[in-house]
């Protein structure tokens, strides 16, 4: 079984003092492929190192957060803009709107998730979409832009059936994480339900630990407690969960190895 976590900063500071041993967890557990969904200008530095040390297992992408769009976000997205120009990136992201965390820059937050859109089109990268909030909002907005050349994931999907209907029909996919083992999560029964070629496995380490780790520090290795829970959701055998979620993330951004 190859599995592919979509979504992991496993260049957080959560992880210095046993980076390489949780990698190395995570490749014993066949999670071959790790997307680094980038932040700021800050974190930059620490992923590009980690991707030099894993070039075939952790997969840089590039991004403004929108916790960390800021007045004066131009000239942020100027430098971006300036890395991605000399490749080696894999998605654009994870940029989007959250109004969870703040409201009042809501408008410089869509701005700034408008133009990375655009970089997707123009660099014909996915887009790794942040929604807290704002699920309706974000369809909306790449409602807006989908000329059938826009693809990416709506990271951390906690949306209804008619919400992921019409991600499906945008040609967007839904990453599914530590939340589908929650215990007053829908997601379980949501699944059967839609296309199975929209899900994506993601964990959001450091982040959104699946139970039994509820509340500690997550990690790559822990996708299979997710892929098992999908497994369950869709009777599907776990070696069928892999094979369908492996596809689907290569279909968001390409074979790489």
């Amino acid at each position: 079984m190859y599995w592919i976590d979509t979504h992991c900063h496993l260049f957080a500071s959560e992880f210095e003092d046993d980076r390489m041993e949780m990698i190395h967890r995570a490749l014993d557990s066949n999670v071959m492929q790790m997307m680094l969904p980038n932040i700021d200008m800050d974190s930059l530095p620490a992923m590009m190192a980690l991707a030099k040390s894993f070039p075939d297992n952790c997969i840089p992408m590039l991004g403004l957060h929108p916790c960390s769009v800021k007045e004066g976000f131009e000239d942020v997205l100027t430098q971006m803009k300036i890395e991605i120009q000399k490749g080696g990136f894999y998605g654009i992201g994870e940029t989007g709107v959250d109004l969870y965390w703040e409201t009042k820059t809501k408008d410089i937050q869509i701005a700034a998730f408008e133009e990375q859109i655009e970089w997707g089109r123009e660099f014909d990268l996915p887009i790794i979409i942040h929604s807290r909030e704002t699920l309706d909002l974000t369809i909306d907005i790449i409602n807006q832009k989908q000329d059938g050349s826009l693809r990416g994931i709506f990271h951390c999907f906690g949306g209804d059936y008619a919400q992921a209907m019409r991600i499906y029909e945008l040609g967007f996919k839904i990453g599914i994480g530590g939340v589908i083992t929650f215990k007053k999560s829908e997601l379980g029964q949501l699944l059967p339900l839609i296309p199975s070629e929209i899900i994506v496995l993601e964990t959001d380490a450091p982040y959104l630990a699946p139970v039994p780790h509820r509340g500690k520090r997550n990690e790559s290795s822990y996708l299979l407690i997710i892929a098992e829970k999908i497994a369950q959701s869709l009777n599907l055998p776990l070696e069928e969960v892999a094979k369908l979620t492996t596809r689907n993330a290569h279909d968001v951004f390409g074979k790489k190895g």
